[in-house]
């Protein structure tokens, strides 16, 4: 799976830790329940991040659902590669916040997502589509650097979503090295 090749990617090529979280979130007892998945996962990943104080990033993977003639396809390295897009989660709507979906983490995941987005500009274009912003907050609120990630669509080939891995596990990288030196700057 996706996450399986990200996790490897990520391990051997750069040196990270990596908690993989298998669980299916959106399945109740056999039946599909799409609408309460982030309810379900976020005691899963809540104990996850107790128990493993220092992660300090999560990632939550997924596949957009889009009209079905809709490619989100480029190519990268000579590959055919499914785009992705940065979803965040802002707890409010224009009516103001959502006050019991509060999330302390808003502007660090959304600095996270955005210096992602400009490394993917710089270094892969083509390779993102636009940052999706939304009024819930999709367990954004755990941790700072959260990262909710479109990863092509059903209508992409699961080769073209795994080659998806390689630059998003480098952007994922690059930005947290930045950080690391900026840590040690301030």
């Amino acid at each position: 799976d996706l996450l399986n090749d990200l996790q490897e990617l990520l391990e051997k090529q750069y040196g990270y830790e990596v908690l993989h979280i298998t669980e299916a979130f959106d399945m109740k007892e056999g039946c599909l329940e799409r609408s309460r998945a982030y309810n379900y996962a976020e005691p899963v990943i809540a104990a996850a991040l107790e128990e493993h104080p220092s992660i300090q990033v999560v990632i939550d993977l997924h596949r957009d659902g889009v009209n079905g003639s809709k490619r989100l396809v480029t190519e990268i390295n000579g590959k055919p590669t499914a785009q992705i897009m940065f979803f965040n989660g802002m707890s409010q709507t224009p009516e103001g916040p959502i006050e019991y979906l509060q999330n302390p983490y808003r502007e660090q995941n959304l600095a996270f997502s955005f210096q992602m987005q400009l490394d993917a500009q710089a270094y892969y274009p083509g390779f993102t589509r636009k940052i999706y912003l939304k009024g819930l907050r999709y367990n954004l609120h755990l941790r700072p650097r959260s990262a909710l990630v479109e990863v092509g669509a059903q209508t992409n080939t699961y080769e073209e979503a795994r080659n998806a891995m390689e630059p998003l596990s480098e952007l994922l990288d690059m930005v947290l090295q930045s950080s690391r030196k900026n840590d040690t700057i301030q």
